[in-house]
């Protein structure tokens, strides 16, 4: 399952929308959703709380990829924005959010909190039957 969570991961992920975080990427969003419980129950699934967590290419607090970094400066440079992530944000919890958010912002814009667990576990085309877990994990946090 590990090695599937890798892969998948390496694919994609998921996220979330905080009005701050979307604003530090150039983005805002009209919803005043509170999306910090779902960002920290995926914090604590991921790494424990851990923003020094290191899992193979897996990095962070919320375990992210290079792949994923690259994804954001891809999703920064269509929308005409010149901020851009270094790997080493990934150790940075509050950009690591931002990152999430950002990812969010273009793949769940209807701030779905099922969607946004299961695209952060299983990328965008991911599988409900291989999510579940994750799912679960994360849920538990929540409530």
């Amino acid at each position: 399952m590990r090695i599937f969570k890798v892969l998948v991961l390496s694919l994609f992920w998921v996220s979330i929308f905080s009005s701050s975080a979307l604003a530090a990427v150039g983005e805002s969003h009209s919803d005043d959703f509170d999306w910090n419980p779902v960002m920290n129950a995926i914090i604590q699934v991921e790494s424990g709380g851990n923003q020094s967590a290191k899992n193979g290419n897996q990095v962070g607090a919320m375990q992210i990829t290079p792949i994923m970094v690259a994804e954001c400066n891809s999703i920064l440079k269509g929308r005409g924005n010149k901020k851009r992530y270094r790997l080493s944000d990934r150790l940075n919890i509050k950009k690591s959010k931002e990152m999430f958010l950002l990812v969010q912002s273009k793949y769940n814009p209807r701030n779905d909190i099922e969607k946004a667990i299961r695209l952060w576990n299983g990328g965008i085309n991911y599988s409900i039957k291989y999510t579940q877990r994750y799912f679960d994990k994360v849920m538990k946090f929540i409530n």
